[in-house]
């Protein structure tokens, strides 16, 4: 078994896309970022990735390469499946934290887990989805980012 831990922030600035997870959220900002900015999508396979000793997303998936421009977190989760699969592991569960002070995210929880689960290929009952404010502290707490954290755990492949 292997556990990883990962996190992500981004700037939110107006005239952005609000998107995590794929679901759309009604918002005057979006994250600011190379990719989409799917800050749970990029918490989720920067632990993916640790609990394998693989590196970061930013190894596999560099801002500085145009290939990457605008890409979704699902997708950029999806290949990060991928990755897992190949080295014979199974992600098996997921928990995280989305950390934001508006807007409120609690009306888009089911969509949310459903579309990290169906990437990952896992029911959702195991895909924690928690969300927090800042209590108006840091650039979270005051509107200016949005951030994430998420642990997961593998499992290797055993033949039966």
């Amino acid at each position: 078994m292997r556990i990883g831990i990962g996190s992500d922030i981004h700037r939110l600035v107006k005239g952005r896309p609000l998107v995590i997870a794929g679901v759309k959220i009604p918002f005057v900002k979006g994250p600011l970022g190379h990719s989409d900015g799917d800050v749970l999508c990029h918490a989720i396979a920067d632990a993916i990735l640790g609990a394998m000793a693989s590196g970061d997303i930013g190894t596999h998936f560099p801002d500085t390469d145009p290939k990457w421009k605008g890409v979704s977190g699902l997708e950029l989760l999806e290949r990060t499946r991928k990755i897992a699969v190949r080295k014979k592991m199974k992600i098996v569960q997921v928990d995280t934290i989305l950390v934001c002070q508006q807007p409120p995210l609690s009306p888009f929880r089911d969509e949310i887990q459903a579309g990290i689960a169906g990437v990952l290929k896992i029911g959702v009952g195991m895909v924690g989805v928690k969300f927090k404010t800042n209590e108006g502290l840091s650039e979270v707490g005051k509107g200016q980012a949005i951030s994430s954290f998420a642990i997961v755990t593998l499992v290797k492949y055993i033949k039966t």
